[in-house]
């Protein structure tokens, strides 16, 4: 009895489903007709088209009901049409420009899927496991593939696009705003491109630059941001108001975490005023510290760079006796820069970063690691994050209060620091005896150079991805890669994610390999998150 109760049960719910996706085909067939879509798409057209409208009309509650087999969960992309009314459905000039003649697969399906995780643990698909793991582990996320759709919401000819760089200098900057402006006018024929000076400020507080392919043909090799930049100036009202003015229509953001924060802040804003503006975000950070993304462009290049300067501070250590090369890279919250430029140099004799605690004196210390490399090598090499080692240094209560313009907290030096503690260090055990520190801090060094060849392309790709979501209508989003398939992902997820060192894993074993230094006996008080932490509790609601 409750076998057949189940079966009417399935039977009704598969009925209900398909009267619903009836229903929505009828809808979206009707759209076709009424908003005059020309009929001469060929069949494959026709039905990405119906693809495209039947995700924009079902409720997501459905479509996640319908798709729970799959193992993944959807996430939700902002779409223009959801916040401020009906769109036009037109087709994609790509289709009739020369140098592509895009084949049947050149263009994105809108149920193409990128998962946030490749890896899956197979005894929880399993139905006779006895894995107490939380199936949602077994559920990554799904974010839609970002590309060329066929049919597009904006019309190019009424396109009004801004282009803003905010926070600090990225290898890279430039090339991305090179590819935006290129992209939208030589892909989609879009004319009125316009540049914001000054970050956020310049919205309300500068005149806007115009912007054609001429103009910024040469950007891309350029170090720093033609538009110039600033941190801070972030005034909700006045810039949403200076949008309105100006007429934009299309927005694309380039910063960091605190930028990406700031766009979610303005598409809220959008979406309260009921305004037909799309926004997208293209992340920005040479420390390589926003979630759910590969990686940030800028991140090669700066790492690259960094490697210069530790080839110098071992140039140094190696000629001086008791030597120590003692090298700052950047890296507030996290240590990635100093993870992969120790990895790839292979000079390095010690990492600092701030995922991890450290001490200088007693057993297993700092200076007793140092002591016992310098009678085996004679020399040194020791790379230090600049968010390392903070809780080292005293500091009043209002030094530890004080902000930068964004809102970040300034942190001492830890690398001057560094440099006095050794010297004191070395003069209490080994009084009379020779002894040289040499400091660098490339700080500004490796992030103000141009993109290396990596984070051109990269940045492009990124710049085009960007492009392709707006114009297809959807807001609110960030392109980038995800396990090396590029995605739209919600300004949400982005902004209240962060990618970080975790010392458990098996990169961190490879840099104590390469070095061989201590853990300098880190405490399992000490919480570290992982990346798919991050990403799986902000969104597991």
């Amino acid at each position: 009895m409750a076998m057949k109760l189940k079966e009417h049960v399935l039977l009704d719910l598969s009925g209900l489903a398909f009267f619903a996706a009836y229903v929505l085909l009828v809808l979206c067939w009707a759209e076709i007709y009424y908003q005059d879509i020309p009929m001469d798409y060929d069949l494959q057209t026709l039905r990405m088209l119906t693809c495209v409208l039947i995700n924009k009309h079902m409720p997501s509650g459905l479509v996640d009901g319908l798709r729970s087999g799959g193992h993944y969960r959807r996430t939700d992309l902002g779409l223009l049409d959801h916040i401020s009314g009906a769109l036009p459905s037109l087709r994609n000039p790509i289709d009739s420009n020369p140098y592509y003649r895009p084949s049947s697969t050149f263009y994105i399906s809108p149920s193409d899927v990128v998962l946030s995780s490749i890896l899956f643990d197979t005894t929880i698909a399993n139905s006779n496991s006895d894995s107490t793991h939380d199936v949602r582990v077994a559920s990554p996320l799904a974010y839609l593939r970002a590309g060329p759709r066929r049919v597009i919401n904006f019309d190019p000819a009424m396109v009004r696009a801004a282009i803003v760089t905010c926070g600090g200098l990225c290898p890279g900057s430039n090339t991305v705003i090179r590819e935006l402006v290129v992209g939208l006018n030589e892909l989609y024929g879009v004319k009125d491109i316009y540049g914001i000076p000054m970050g956020y400020r310049g919205f309300y507080s500068a005149d806007p630059i115009k912007l054609d392919p001429d103009s910024v043909h040469d950007w891309h090799k350029k170090g720093g941001t033609m538009l110039m930049t600033t941190r801070g100036g972030f005034d909700l009202e006045k810039i949403v108001d200076a949008i309105v003015k100006h007429g934009y229509n299309q927005l694309y953001v380039i910063g960091g975490d605190g930028t990406m924060r700031g766009a979610l802040d303005i598409f809220k804003e959008f979406k309260r005023r009921k305004l037909r503006i799309s926004i997208t975000g293209v992340p920005k950070t040479v420390d390589n510290d926003i979630g759910i993304i590969d990686r940030s462009f800028g991140f090669d290049t700066a790492v690259e760079v960094a490697q210069q300067a530790i080839s110098a501070a071992h140039t140094e250590a190696e000629s001086a006796v008791n030597g120590i090369g003692l090298v700052k890279l950047m890296g507030r919250s996290t240590g990635h820069i100093a993870l992969y430029a120790t990895l790839s140099s292979r000079d390095v004799d010690c990492c600092l970063i701030p995922e991890m605690n450290f001490h200088l004196y007693g057993k297993g210390g700092l200076f007793e690691f140092i002591d016992q490399r310098l009678k085996q090598k004679r020399h040194t090499v020791i790379v230090v994050a600049e968010g390392a080692g903070q809780e080292l240094i005293a500091r009043t209560e209002s030094e530890t209060l004080e902000r930068d313009p964004s809102g970040n907290p300034l942190f001492a030096d830890i690398g001057v620091y560094l440099k006095k503690e050794f010297k004191k260090w070395w003069d209490q055990a080994h009084p009379g005896e020779l002894f040289t520190v040499k400091y660098i801090d490339p700080t500004y060094m490796i992030r103000a150079v141009p993109a290396n060849a990596s984070d051109n392309l990269y940045c492009t790709l990124l710049a085009h991805s960007a492009i392709h979501g707006v114009m297809a209508g959807y807001t609110g989003f960030v392109s980038g890669p995800i396990n090396r398939n590029y995605g739209y992902i919600p300004l949400e997820d982005i902004a209240t994610t962060k990618n970080v060192v975790d010392t458990k894993d098996h990169t961190w074993a490879w840099v104590r390999s390469v070095t061989n230094q201590p853990d300098f006996g880190i405490s399992e008080e000490v919480v570290i998150v992982s990346d798919s932490q991050f990403v799986c509790d902000s969104c597991i609601s």
